[in-house]
């Protein structure tokens, strides 16, 4: 049983005000914004266009899909949230209901989730970076352009700006919670209000024959397209992670989760309606990498197009920018309890950061971005997040019977409908996804579980409290 020992609520609580606690500073304002800048990124920008080839006009219906699981999992997540306001996420959450080798298996998959989304991400921020140089006749080095091996015909050794814009955004995680949000709430707003853009200059050109036929594909390309680009919703769980930097977690993180959400979808489903109403969906096969954009030039509206190249690259950093604060703080948390070295949840005396902890995750991301091709990598990390999304939803039917007397600000309704509905949602996206990332994601567990039997489970904080009593 020592494998399901789960951490007692309180103690969590109080860890949160120990010596190694982090800086309050965030409101529901700052965490909604976290959220939206989790979101919306290469979903919106990048897997629109791949996603209209699988589905077709019917993406729309796909985006819901994603949507749904997101929702049904975010009620759950709102709810943990409210409980239990400290840093770690979902992985905090299985620690205090479903034990600890839960909590470890998640705190290892989202290491997988977080830290391969920012490498992927920052390949997607080079390409469209690159381009916007060569608008201004600058090109860089072709073999310091990609990773060895990602453009066929081309030799390349190293990708410098994928590289470089994530040691730019460590430094400024490093630096602290104030810094970076100040930086990331200006990149959101710059960015919806280019969404907006699109949305009030494409509308204009939206021809319905475009939408006919509606799903040339049958419900089998629209449900591959979900699995797909459920990407699209990677990174509103790194608001969870925000907890212990948050004024009132009890109250503003279900409002942050909740809100961003939403804002988001919409979003997603008037894109896509817009830009596959001016494009017919095979003109995408063309060019993939910026389907927004695209939508705009061939409209002829070029100089709105610039305008979402900017907001794509800006939307890029700050997803990057959640998603690996979101694995420093993850990190953080397993340190504590002892599952990994505890140099990882030392805190910066000046900066109230764990500052090792950031510049370690982030040089690693870094060097993953600019060393390996990673064409796969979205699957993989969409993968890990349903995986996690559909423990949590377990873990709110558990503790609902496990430990009822808990005060819950916020209530997850329609328990245990709704966390089953989540549940449902994302084990059948899951099993749309290829096998090769069933296999590489099985191997990546296997290592986990290694490793939870060589080092974590003799060092956890449990375990030596354990010890020590016996």
């Amino acid at each position: 049983m020592q494998l399901f020992r789960t951490k007692n609520i309180a103690d969590l609580l109080q860890e949160a005000q120990g010596k190694n606690k982090l800086k309050r500073d965030l409101s529901a304002w700052d965490l909604t914004l976290l959220g939206i800048g989790a979101i919306i990124g290469t979903g919106i920008f990048v897997l629109t266009g791949t996603g209209a080839l699988t589905a077709g006009p019917a993406l729309v219906i796909s985006f819901i899909i994603a949507g749904l699981a997101a929702a049904f999992s975010a009620l759950a997540y709102a709810e943990f949230a409210s409980i239990v306001p400290v840093s770690g996420s979902v992985y905090t959450y299985s620690y205090a209901t479903l034990g600890e080798f839960i909590a470890w298996i998640i705190g290892w998959d989202l290491v997988l989730e977080y830290l391969f989304a920012v490498s992927s991400v920052s390949v997607g921020w080079s390409g469209y970076f690159q381009s916007l140089l060569a608008g201004f006749g600058i090109h860089l080095p072709t073999a310091l352009t990609a990773a060895p091996g990602a453009v066929p015909g081309e030799t390349t050794y190293f990708n410098l700006p994928a590289f470089l814009i994530v040691m730019g955004i460590t430094f400024l995680l490093a630096r602290g919670i104030t810094e970076s949000k100040k930086v990331n709430n200006i990149m959101v707003i710059i960015k919806v209000l280019v969404v907006l853009l699109f949305i009030g200059v494409g509308v204009a050109y939206v021809k319905p024959d475009n939408w006919t036929p509606f799903a040339p594909f049958g419900s089998t390309g629209v449900f591959a397209a979900a699995a797909s680009v459920f990407f699209a919703y990677v990174g509103f769980d790194a608001v969870a992670a925000a907890a212990e930097e948050t004024r009132n977690p009890k109250r503003d993180l279900p409002r942050g989760l909740l809100f961003s959400l939403g804002i988001c979808t919409a979003l997603y489903i008037v894109v896509t309606l817009i830009m596959t109403g001016i494009v017919p969906y095979m003109q995408f096969a063309k060019d993939v990498s910026h389907p927004v954009s695209l939508a705009l030039q061939i409209a002829g509206q070029n100089w709105v197009a610039g305008f979402v190249d900017l907001g794509a690259i800006l939307g890029m950093t700050t997803v990057m920018l959640v998603m690996l604060y979101g694995q420093t703080r993850i990190a953080f948390a397993m340190s504590r309890d002892g599952l990994i070295p505890k140099k990882f949840s030392n805190v910066h005396p000046k900066y109230k950061t764990p500052f090792g902890t950031t510049w370690f995750l982030g040089i690693v991301a870094g060097l993953i971005g600019a060393l390996i091709p990673l064409q796969r990598l979205a699957e993989l990390v969409n993968i890990g997040t349903l995986f996690a999304f559909t423990l949590v939803s377990i873990g709110v039917i558990v503790l609902r019977k496990t430990r009822p007397d808990l005060p819950r600000v916020f209530r997850c309704p329609g328990v245990p409908v709704i966390p089953l509905l989540a549940v449902a949602f994302c084990l059948f996206l899951m099993s749309k996804l290829q096998p090769i990332t069933w296999t590489a994601f099985l191997i990546w567990l296997a290592i986990g579980v290694v490793v939870y039997f060589t080092y974590a489970r003799k060092h956890s904080v449990l375990n030596q409290s354990e010890n020590k009593v016996n």
